[in-house]
């Protein structure tokens, strides 16, 4: 009996599947006309400008002013008038050639008898120096 349901399974075909209805396209309105799509609008290509030559950077002329200094920084850069980056350029001149830079921080300068009159305290940050040369100089 078991085969025969079975078999009787296997013989009965399969109902295949409803097909859809298909629609005919109607005829269209001649009333109303779509409205064509705006294309995007496109986006300015960039073209690539000629490379200009780098222009040489100007030095400020407030820094290249020569300046008087007072008789304290003159022991350590001299007495003659001269500009700002220049007496910056002289005091770093001397620290180094005395041996004036911290060992263990570099951004700090131990001041010898002549720095420290300029300076006013034993041991400055190299980045009070502007300010200190600032005070010094007419």
């Amino acid at each position: 009996m078991a085969k025969a349901k079975k078999a009787a399974k296997k013989a009965a075909p399969k109902k295949a599947a409803p097909k859809k209805a298909v629609k005919k396209a109607a005829p269209k309105k001649a009333a109303k006309k779509a409205a064509p799509k705006k294309a995007a609008p496109k986006k300015a290509v960039k073209k690539a400008a000629p490379k200009k030559k780098a222009a040489k950077r100007k030095p400020n002329a407030a820094f290249m002013a020569p300046k008087n200094v007072s008789p304290v920084l003159a022991e350590v850069v001299g007495s003659k008038p001269l500009a700002r980056t220049e007496i910056v350029k002289k005091i770093w001149d001397y620290i180094k050639k005395n041996g004036l830079q911290d060992k263990k921080n570099r951004r700090m300068i131990n001041a010898d008898a002549k720095l420290k009159a300029v300076f006013g305290k034993p041991q400055v940050s190299m980045f009070e120096l502007a300010g200190i040369i600032n005070k010094h100089v007419k």
